[in-house]
């Protein structure tokens, strides 16, 4: 046994008897006992703080991982939020939880922070997908929401997302608040909590009623029906909860197969084929991607295990070619804006790492178009504000990593949503004996081939942690001259001067670098995971008569040749 110092020991015991949990105390005693002291300081770091997303992070003990504890004073500090700002107490809130092993007892414990604070509870009692919570929240007119979810992280994580009043993702100054008001919370296990069973007054259940409430206003959006010709889909959930309304959803459109991996069809947050259930992640999708080339599917798609990401892959006879989440996000824009009414003015929002593209599309739809910081709750805080300004309204919303809002369906994203409008556009282009892949290249001909690539450089843990803010304040504070033999143009350093730029692009650990000619650079750490992530983007024209392809691989190059010299600037500097 190794000795501890007496300061991280009374650390460690101080979480412990303050910990409700028995599973999760006994987890700290272990460390104690075994003299794991590095250990001990990750799990004794800072308490989780809301992100990109909202809390996540492993499960495990301590303040700097995600349990019982952490969840119950992040409930408390929310419904004192609530009560504050809103009459919650009469409104409620809604709970919802993701198949993740341990999201069923972490939403109960939310849910009787809320009651036990006087808050009202509309909890759905089975796992249900992200976006049907968000939606739920909005209809019923919920003073905020929470759906214990880690979405597409790995399957030692899990997480709190909450919704405001407005059933938008938590933002500034709100989720200051919280944290403010969570500061000043006693240990967990002095903050009361309601048991569910018996059924307290102010708890009721949300069930069907309110996924068929989705599905309707889901296909009241949609283009009318057009059955023929019959398409062919394969699906994974990736063991989530995606499968039931995706499939509901198709089944409406009409001349749709969708067949589905047996093996990932049933939610389980063991995750056993796929312990990184990203879809971005390489062979995560390669057991769909294979059901759909032997049935000759035109389409496959895949959700994450809380349903709100999608991503795509085109089958063709030289294998299937799976789709970016920038071609996805370009594909649906293209489309949405298509059939959206000219008044009044359709509104485009995504994030600044998604490709410029994007805004190209929008002009040529006489769209708007409009960039924020990465994440949704900025999308539709954007959203919002916009179209209260007037003149515009709110039609499509992306961000490169696989998620998609389509209309005023849901305040987030929603990838049941984008599948089936996905399913339709594969249908429109196979009746006109295309794909989505030749839609995609006339769209590259009129705009210019855009090339993105990424890279992650991972720095796990605390000292991980100050490696990343390490190499964004040396990039910021002496940026390179030219990268790949570019130079560069201007650098936006999103950290400096957020009061000349709109809320959606406030302060943020971000940099943008321009280079010449038509290539960008951006720079920031992971909202949700131990990483600092790089986006390259760069343009190349399509001339008279060129395959769209080949301007695409000029610009692949570029892309690749700049991500890989700030790649390389970013670890020299530190």
């Amino acid at each position: 046994m190794i000795a501890l110092d007496a300061e991280l020991t009374a650390r460690a015991l101080a979480w412990r008897d303050q910990d409700p949990d028995p599973e999760t105390r006994a987890e700290i005693e272990r460390l104690i006992a075994t003299g794991a002291a590095t250990e001990l300081a990750e799990r004794l770091g800072p308490e989780l703080e809301f992100g990109t997303a909202g809390l996540r992070g492993a499960v495990g003990a301590g303040p700097a991982r995600m349990n019982r504890a952490v969840v119950v004073r992040a409930a408390r500090a929310l419904a004192e939020h609530w009560l504050a700002v809103s009459d919650a107490g009469s409104r409620g809130v809604v709970v919802g939880y993701d198949a993740r092993t341990s999201s069923r007892a972490l939403a109960e414990a939310a849910a009787g922070v809320f009651l036990a604070a006087g808050v009202a509870v509309r909890s759905f009692d089975k796992p249900v997908p992200t976006p049907l919570v968000a939606y739920s929240a909005r209809v019923l007119g919920a003073a905020g929401a929470v759906v214990i979810t880690a979405s597409h992280n790995p399957r030692e994580d899990n997480g709190l997302k909450a919704y405001d009043g407005h059933a938008l993702q938590l933002s500034s100054p709100d989720d200051s608040d919280v944290a403010r008001r969570r500061a000043a919370l006693p240990g967990a296990r002095d903050i009361p909590c309601a048991a569910l069973a018996p059924a307290p007054p102010g708890l009721s259940w949300l069930g069907r009623e309110l996924e068929e409430r989705y599905l309707a206003e889901l296909e009241a959006g949609l283009p009318g029906k057009t059955p023929e010709p019959a398409l062919r889909i394969a699906y994974s959930p990736l063991h989530g909860v995606g499968l039931s309304l995706v499939e509901r959803a198709l089944a409406r459109r009409g001349g749709i197969t969708l067949d589905v991996v047996a093996e990932q069809a049933v939610p389980d947050g063991r995750f056993p084929t796929t312990p990184k259930p990203n879809p971005e992640e390489p062979g995560t999708m390669d057991r769909v991607v294979a059901l759909g080339q032997s049935l000759s599917a035109d389409l496959v798609v895949a959700n994450d295990p809380d349903a709100d990401r999608l991503a795509a892959a085109v089958p063709g006879p030289s294998g299937a070619r799976q789709l970016t989440g920038n071609e996805l996000g370009v594909l649906l824009a293209d489309f949405v804006l298509s059939r959206a009414p000219a008044a009044p003015q359709p509104l485009l929002v995504t994030t600044v790492v998604s490709t410029p593209l994007l805004a190209a599309v929008a002009r040529g739809h006489g769209a708007r178009s409009e960039r924020t910081l990465t994440g949704f709750k900025w999308i539709w805080l954007a959203a919002r504000a916009l179209e209260a300004e007037g003149g515009v309204r709110f039609a499509f919303g992306c961000e490169e990593a696989l998620g998609y809002s389509i209309g005023q369906l849901v305040r987030d994203k929603d990838g049941i949503a984008a599948a089936t409008w996905l399913a339709e556009l594969a249908r429109l282009e196979k009746a006109q004996g295309s794909t989505l892949l030749e839609r995609l290249d006339r769209l590259h001909r009129e705009h210019g081939a855009w090339a993105s690539q990424q890279r992650s450089l991972v720095r796990p843990g605390q000292a991980g942690a100050r490696e990343i803010a390490a190499m964004v304040e040396r990039l910021g504070s002496e940026p390179p001259a030219a990268l790949a033999g570019f130079r560069l143009a201007r650098l936006v350093d999103y950290r400096r001067d957020a009061e000349s730029r709109p809320r959606w692009l406030g302060s943020a650990a971000l940099l943008e670098l321009e280079l010449e000619p038509s290539i960008r650079v951006l720079v920031r750490p992971s909202g949700t995971e131990p990483k600092l992530k790089i986006y390259a983007d760069a343009r190349e024209p399509c001339a008279d008569g060129e395959a769209p392809s080949a301007a695409l691989a000029r610009a692949q190059r570029r892309a690749a040749a700049v991500l890989e010299a700030m790649a390389g600037c970013l670890a020299a500097s530190v």
